[in-house]
């Protein structure tokens, strides 16, 4: 299936599909799976009492990693692949705003906390230092202005502790297609409202 034939009806199958054959690839060098990664993202946003639209965005903020045209990521990366933006395009014409603006937005998320909390920049896993540095480094003070005015920076904020978290080896969390009810709902109300 490719971006042309993507509709309404079939995104979450679309994703659930990148998730069961390309789920098992190594995540940044991290000691957990990309589909485990973004499955205790999505574990953890449940376990603050997020609502539906947050957990999806937790669950689906690396979702970019898949679709960018750059590829995956490499710790032998030199340049930034941008899978924030493919991940919150290839999820635009579907998802609420707030899930599409979570996801293009966590990587900003990490260079906004690490220029406005002095203690988040230690709890970066040695892949999250390396990535922060291809992504133009902490925010200087106009960026962290600019962030504050997207009406959606603070849950994007949510998001991305959320993401930072979900590197535990061996935790047990629930499956990708236990999600499926949750993002047809999220999807469906949101065509509902378009």
């Amino acid at each position: 299936m490719n971006g042309q034939d993507l509709n309404a009806d079939n995104i979450v199958e679309f994703i659930a599909d990148i998730f069961e054959r390309r789920g098992a690839e190594s995540y940044l060098g991290e000691p957990v799976t990309m589909s485990e990664h973004m499955l205790q993202g999505a574990w953890f946003a449940e376990q603050d009492g997020a609502p539906d639209e947050l957990v999806a965005a937790a669950l689906l903020h690396d979702i970019g990693h898949y679709t960018s045209e750059f590829g995956t990521y490499s710790p032998e990366d030199v340049e930034d692949k941008h899978h924030d933006e493919a991940g919150g395009a290839v999820l635009a014409p579907f998802f609420p705003p707030v899930i599409v603006e979570c996801v293009r937005l966590h990587v900003s998320a990490k260079r906004y906390l690490c220029a406005t909390d002095p203690s988040y920049f230690g709890k970066l896993s040695q892949a999250s230092v390396h990535t922060l540095s291809l992504q133009g480094g902490p925010m200087s003070a106009e960026e962290v202005a600019e962030f504050r005015k997207n009406p959606f920076h603070q849950e994007a904020v949510r998001v991305r502790i959320w993401d930072e978290s979900g590197k535990i080896a061996n935790m047990k969390t629930r499956t990708f297609r236990d999600y499926v009810p949750l993002l047809q709902r999220v999807v469906r109300d949101f065509r509902g409202r378009a």
